[in-house]
Order: structure tokens, then sequence, then C-alpha cells
């Protein structure tokens, strides 16, 4: 099993009526956003890493295209910074950098750990969507589908902080995503064991906000968050 596109937003797994008619009805995608959805997919889940120099006629060729859409997208993902443009070169794939890490890092502690006490009590509906993320969690790893097992583990994260009633930190935890996804891919390719751990450690999370426990939830929040940072930077002992 993989995942039809590594950055697509968290949805339910039963489609809606208006998806089923755009599957019924399909509509092709701009040249330009087919450009932009190959790289930036290939980007996330590091089939095109950090250093990785893209020419415009590899990119054409690769996705059926003439060189302006795939201008048009590289400028795009150069503004989202997920890579650099030199001209009659191409484009470099930008590393992840330490800073990044850190800043990814510390604001996802801040929102997350605010997140995690506001699900305390927490409806019904929320423990029901976590259980079910969590599950699809486990049978993506077991079918070794990485990027996909990343985008299910954003999302676990993402429906918490979703609960929490702020528009504003929502919006902000979701300018993450990318970032998240990309070092996701990087922990789990670098250690795999950490798969089993950030199971356990979603039903851990699960389990205290079900419980009631908006501190036990926080504590747990922390320390699961802040082993991204040792992981991707390579300072495991």
């Amino acid at each position: 099993m993989r995942a039809s596109c590594i950055y697509a937003v968290c949805m339910p797994a039963a489609p809606s009526a208006s998806a089923l008619a755009r599957k019924a009805d399909p509509k092709p995608l701009p040249a330009a956003e087919r450009v932009y959805a190959h790289i930036k997919e290939a980007v996330l889940d590091r089939r095109y890493e950090g250093g990785t120099l893209l020419t415009e006629g590899d990119l054409a060729e690769a996705v059926g295209v003439s060189r302006t859409p795939v201008r048009e997208a590289l400028l795009r993902l150069e503004v989202e910074g997920l890579i650099k443009l030199y001209p009659k070169k191409g484009a470099l794939v930008l590393a992840v950098s330490a800073q990044e890490i850190s800043d990814v890092v510390e604001t996802r502690l801040l929102v997350e750990e605010f997140a995690a006490r506001k699900a305390v009590p927490a409806p019904a509906q929320l423990i029901a969507r976590l259980a079910q993320l969590l599950e699809e969690q486990r049978e993506l790893a077991e079918a070794g589908d990485l990027a996909a097992v990343s985008v299910k583990d954003r999302c676990f994260h993402a429906e918490i902080v979703k609960n929490a009633g702020n528009e504003i930190l929502s919006r902000l935890y979701d300018q993450l995503r990318d970032r998240q996804l990309r070092m996701g891919v990087a922990v789990m390719e670098a250690h795999p064991g950490r798969i089993a751990a950030n199971i356990t450690e979603h039903g851990e999370l699960l389990d205290a906000i079900r419980a009631g426990d908006a501190e036990g939830a926080a504590q747990v929040v922390r320390r699961h968050v802040s082993r991204v940072k040792v992981l991707v930077r390579g300072d495991d002992r």
C-alpha cells in the first residue's frame, strides 16, 4: 500500500460524495501542477534527497511535459523552501538544516503540548478518530510504506491540534506539514526501530487523553516530539 500523495491532507477513510463525483469524472491536472506534485512528493519522501541537482530537461521527460511548466513548478517550490534555483544549472534540493530541525521541534512543542491539554476531557469523536489513525498507522508500518506511515503520524497529531479549536494555531501547524513529513521519513529510514516506538508512544498519548490526564498527555507529547530533534540530527546514543 502506498499513499497517493505524501503531502495529502488528513481525511477520514470514507470518501465524500464530492470526492466520488470527481473520481467518476476525472479532470487532468494542469501541467505545472503535475510537475509540482511530482517533485514535491519525491522531495518529501526522500526519493530526491538533499543535495540532489534536478534539471529542467530530466523533470520534463519524467512527467511528460515541456520545460515551461517545469520552470513554473520550480519557482513555486523555491518559494516553499524545498529547492534552490541556479540559472542554467538546475534546481538543488535543499537538505534539512539543524536550525530548521530545532525550529520545527520548538514550534511543535508549543502547539502540541497546548493542544494535548485542551483535548481533555476528550469528546468521543476525537477518541474514535485517534484510534482509527493509530490502527491505520500500524497497518501501513506492517506494509513497509514509510511515506504513508509519516502521513498518518502527522495526521494523528494534527487531529489533536484541530480539536483545540484555535484556528490560528491550526493554520500555524499546517505550515509545518511539509517539514514534518520530510523529517519523519528521514527518522524512519535512519532508525527503523523508531516506527514501532512512535506507534507505542501514540498509544500512550491516546491512553492519557482517554483517561482524562491532561498533564500526562502533555508529558508524552514533550518526550515524543523532542526525540525527533535528537534522531534527525543523528545525536542518538
